[in-house]
């Protein structure tokens, strides 16, 4: 079942700010959280993760229908890959060397950035991009 386009971008969007602010305050427990955030929905998909919910229940009452739909697994994969640059961040920032958790929350921060602002999910894009390398290489 298709998902309505505006939630993961919303979700992006809140990501966002919480990575800005990781970023500025340098606090692992943010990191953590969202690292959480990612981990559940890399396994249930955006709508089950909290930003998802909360669009579900707060955000998307107050809007009009949506215009678009897309598949829930390019969504859900880069939620997999955001994971991965956040455990990379709480590695960095917890056992060293510091460089590599900022490195690895700013990447996260600029990709989701990128899908708030403009629409555009690198993690997205790659999850099609392995899908036809899987497909040629069969």
């Amino acid at each position: 079942m298709d998902i309505d386009a505006r939630g993961p971008r919303f979700g992006a969007a809140v990501t966002a700010v919480v990575l800005a602010v990781t970023l500025i305050t340098g606090s692992v427990w943010l990191l953590a959280w969202q690292t959480l955030g990612f981990a559940l929905g890399a396994a249930g998909g955006v709508t089950r993760s909290p930003y998802g919910w909360v669009f579900r229940k707060a955000v998307r009452p107050r809007l009009g229908p949506p215009a678009e739909f897309e598949a829930p697994e390019p969504p859900r994969f880069a939620q997999a890959v955001g994971l991965g640059f956040a455990v990379v961040g709480l590695i960095g920032w917890t056992a060293g060397p510091a460089w590599l958790g900022s490195a690895a929350t700013a990447c996260a921060l600029a990709a989701a950035f990128l899908n708030a602002a403009f629409g555009y999910c690198l993690g997205c894009e790659m999850y099609l991009l392995v899908r036809r390398v899987a497909v040629r290489t069969k």
